[in-house]
């Protein structure tokens, strides 16, 4: 969702109000995102998480369906 043309004027407010009050904060706010491609990274990460746990589930209940 995009943000109106007075909530980024807010923001930006704020973030400047940050960076005069305590710069170390504001520096470190800044990098919490991470690089560009951090999201992407994540989303992947996610997607190779849930596949595995599926694979996981299904060779657990392979083996017991085996074993009986």
């Amino acid at each position: 969702m995009a943000l109106s043309m007075d909530e980024e004027r807010i923001l930006t407010e704020i973030a400047s109000r940050l960076s005069q009050d305590d710069p170390a904060l504001a520096q470190r706010l800044e990098s919490f995102g991470g690089p560009e491609g951090t999201p992407r990274r994540r989303i992947i990460a996610a997607v190779f998480v849930v596949v595995f746990g599926v694979v996981a589930a299904l060779a657990a209940a392979v083996a017991i369906l085996l074993s009986q």
